[in-house]
């Protein structure tokens, strides 16, 4: 029953009227619980409270779905809103972005001119922008692409999904760049040419990437809910003598908060993923791919 709403969920966020509709009833159905709000100032309140308790954050404007110029400029004027109001609201967030909410899909170049407006913007701010990674289909072109802004701009990361065979290669390629990586056990339903169908493969690669990029000496986010893979993180550490400084644990909004708090007090650096925008559908629709259980907390929303 579980791989049944899994694979039904994953379906949801990649259909474009699904999304359309789900934009006419706003945050209904328990999305709330995911995502922080529809405008940037309710973003920056929700940053606001996780910095009261040492929680670091990174906004997100949701987009998907982009097929004109029009919805890339708006979704750019988004971006560059929300470095705007990070740095004016003196919240301590970076940005994450997703490359096809800026146009990828439409005209690379497009794209690319979008992303350095925005790392640009960031760079003047003192601020970092995350590249999201996507659907294996966008996996080369964003990793392409992150290597020309690097030529120019060292704040700015990417993120690699452990469930992907290629990434091992990909961590030790961009080990030249001394990438800032966020890793990832990855969100997308793939194929088994292109990714590791068992979880324990997923799980297994997870670690080792994690490993592979912390010994490299590079700044490493790992993004996880698995309290087995936060402790394989702290032992490792501990025993490779890694400083904290190095490293960060992320977690997304909504998700795991008494592990959150309880990281901070330890002494980790942690950071929430914060979502925000109109588009919230198919993002909302792979956090429930990924965690079954939350259906019946949506269900109790329906019918409350």
């Amino acid at each position: 029953m579980e791989a049944v709403l899994r694979n039904l969920f994953q379906s949801l966020a990649k259909n474009p009227s699904a999304n359309r509709m789900a934009k006419k009833y706003g945050l209904r159905f328990g999305a709330k619980r995911f995502v922080a709000g529809v405008t940037i100032d309710e973003a920056v309140q929700a940053v606001r409270q996780l910095n009261l308790d040492g929680r670091l954050a990174t906004l997100d404007h949701l987009g998907e779905f982009i097929s004109t110029r029009q919805e890339a400029q708006e979704s750019l004027d988004m971006c560059l809103a929300t470095l705007d109001a990070i740095h004016e609201s003196g919240v301590k967030s970076n940005l994450s972005l997703k490359l096809t909410s800026l146009g990828l899909d439409i005209d690379r170049q497009l794209c690319l001119d979008n992303m350095r407006q925005i790392v640009g913007r960031a760079q003047q701010y003192g601020n970092f922008v995350r590249i999201d990674m996507e659907d294996y289909s966008h996996c080369q072109p964003a990793i392409d692409l992150y290597r020309e802004l690097r030529q120019s701009y060292d704040n700015v990361g990417i993120v690699l999904q452990a469930y992907l065979f290629r990434t091992e290669q990909d961590v030790d390629d961009l080990n030249e760049l001394h990438a800032n990586l966020r890793l990832v056990k990855g969100a997308y339903k793939e194929p088994a040419t292109v990714a590791f169908p068992a979880k324990e493969d997923v799980d297994a690669n997870y670690r080792k990437i994690i490993v592979q990029h912390l010994t490299h000496g590079n700044y490493t986010a790992i993004a996880t809910h698995d309290e087995q893979i936060v402790q394989f993180v702290k032992k490792e550490v501990a025993e490779r003598g890694i400083p904290l400084e190095q490293f960060e644990f992320q977690m997304l909004y909504g998700i795991c908060e008494d592990l959150q708090k309880r990281l901070v007090k330890e002494g980790y650096k942690v950071r929430v993923y914060v979502p925000y925008g109109r588009d919230w559908f198919g993002y909302n629709m792979r956090r429930l791919a990924e965690r079954p259980a939350n259906v019946w907390f949506v269900m109790k929303n329906i019918f409350r």
